[in-house]
Formats: C-alpha cells, sequence, structure tokens
C-alpha cells in the first residue's frame, strides 16, 4: 500500500478539485481570543489542485469553473477526505463547489 507523502504529488483527474479548509479565526479584529466551542466549521477553502475538466458526450473537454489559488465556498458535507500527516484536505467534483470568492 503506498501511502501519501506530499499533497503536492496528488493530481486531480477529470472534473475533480482539491480544496484545504481555511481555517476559520479564533481571534477577533479587537484581539480577543474566541473558545474552540464558538468557532464554527468554516465552508471556505483554498484550491490546490485543478483537474483538466471531464469530457462532454462529443468528447470535448469541458473547462473548470475554478483554479489553483482561488478561494472557494464548499458544501457542508460530501467530497472525498485525504489526510496527509496532520495536514487534511478534500477533494470535490468542479460542479460540487457552491461558489468562487472574489476578494
Amino acid at each position: 500500500m503506498s501511502v501519501l507523502r506530499n499533497i503536492k504529488s496528488l493530481a486531480p483527474l477529470l472534473d475533480r478539485v482539491l480544496v484545504q479548509r481555511i481555517k476559520p479565526e479564533a481571534k477577533t479584529a479587537s484581539g480577543i481570543f474566541l473558545p474552540e466551542s464558538s468557532v464554527k466549521e468554516q465552508n471556505e477553502a483554498k484550491v490546490l489542485a485543478v483537474g483538466p475538466g471531464a469530457f462532454d458526450k462529443d468528447g470535448k473537454r469541458l473547462p473548470m469553473g475554478v483554479a489553483n489559488g482561488d478561494k472557494v465556498l464548499i458544501p457542508q458535507f460530501g467530497g472525498s477526505p485525504i489526510k496527509v500527516g496532520e495536514d487534511e484536505y478534500t477533494l470535490f467534483r468542479d460542479s460540487e463547489i457552491l461558489a468562487k470568492i472574489n476578494e
């Protein structure tokens, strides 16, 4: 069995997108630290890798809706979780990504 040692060695196929959730801030803008129980799981993630796209019925490759480095909104549940050491990542299909966050 092969063990994934580095997430950079993972290349998503077809219309899959590899993301890592952005950890919510545990401190307010004024510097007050929040207890873990009050910091909710965020649905924002950073796109780390994008597959080349799926094919349509005519065999043409469909363009992906997101690109490496994009900040996106992902569903609360779903996707395929991947753990590398202590770090957690998730693979979603391009169509499962809810929105791209433009800043």
